[in-house]
């Protein structure tokens, strides 16, 4: 029966699930956050999925915040609880969400510093010596600054994604959309696509690889922003969301469209896009009632 299920059980079949629609990185997420309950949960003798509740998941995330877990970190865990709470309530396991009258310490801002718009240009035009490696690294930080990938999303490009002017990405939640690229990063591409081939075999569909001809992963893509940050001299520390960000900002101050900013970013809620740009909704309330024409107050003495 489904409420005998032990916990351990219960959560193997819930990450199987979740791998059918979420992405590996947040399944392997969830599934530390859910090792570390279950094994809170065992030490104090608790085996099956329907002795989940509201006591237990207060313990166990009283017992987390204790060790120095980061507010970010306890969210998750709640996270993870919660929606493995649903999948039982789903399941018939459990009657309601216990983990729905819990609350995590509020998250403070984390939000990357935009980079100065001259102070990137320098970076970006930097000569380079022309080699298969600086035409790849050229390629990629044109492409993460003209169009706001996520790291995930540009390591995830094959090179059938790229058309003229844009390349087709897949975001979070498998949701894809299609991004511009602009003028300097269609060259830039350009310039690497001419080289690839040197790198690699017909079998491999990887727009950016090393030099082994293999697929560049997250921490390689990291490692090597690092790298160039120190040998073009950018004062300070360069990371593929901080590109992001900037790309965000940047677009923001010259465009004032912030929906259009939101479809590039891929944000499936305004609110999202609003606190990336550190815009105040009073000033989306300032803008509303300025351009909005049902928004503007009728003279007064015009009613009838």
């Amino acid at each position: 029966m489904a409420s005998q299920a032990t916990l351990t059980n219960a959560i193997e079949e819930y990450l199987a699930q979740l791998a059918t629609h979420a992405s590996p990185a947040t399944v392997a997420a969830y599934r530390q956050d859910l090792a570390a309950f279950c094994q809170f949960a065992d030490q104090r003798g608790v085996t099956q999925a329907s002795a989940l509740d509201t006591t237990l998941a207060r313990a166990f995330l009283g017992t987390e915040r204790s060790r120095g877990l980061a507010p970010r970190t306890l969210a998750r865990r709640r996270a993870a609880l919660s929606r493995f709470a649903d999948a039982l309530v789903e399941r018939h396991v459990l009657v309601d969400n216990p983990i729905q009258l819990l609350r995590t310490p509020k998250q403070p801002s984390h939000l990357p510093k935009p980079l100065d718009v001259d102070a990137l240009s320098r970076f970006l035009d930097t000569p380079h010596d022309g080699s298969p490696l600086s035409l790849r690294d050229q390629a990629m930080l044109e492409l993460f600054y003209s169009s706001g990938l996520r790291l995930a999303e540009l390591a995830a490009l094959d090179v059938n994604h790229l058309a003229a002017n844009h390349v087709r990405v897949m975001g979070k939640g498998s949701k894809p959309r299609q991004v511009p690229v602009g003028r300097r990063a269609q060259q830039a591409l350009t310039a690497w696509l001419a080289c690839r081939a040197s790198w690699v075999d017909s079998a491999e569909t990887a727009l950016f690889v090393g030099q082994r001809g293999q697929r560049l992963g997250h921490r390689a893509i990291q490692k090597r922003l690092a790298q160039l940050s120190v040998m073009r001299g950018l004062p300070e520390h360069l990371h593929p969301h901080r590109l992001r960000h900037s790309f965000a900002s940047h677009l923001l101050e010259s465009s004032q469209d912030l929906r259009a900013v939101q479809e590039l970013l891929g944000h499936a809620n305004l609110s999202t896009t609003q606190v990336y740009t550190r815009l105040d909704w009073q000033h989306l309330a300032e803008s509303y009632d300025a351009a909005h024409p049902r928004a503007k107050r009728r003279p007064s003495g015009s009613e009838s």
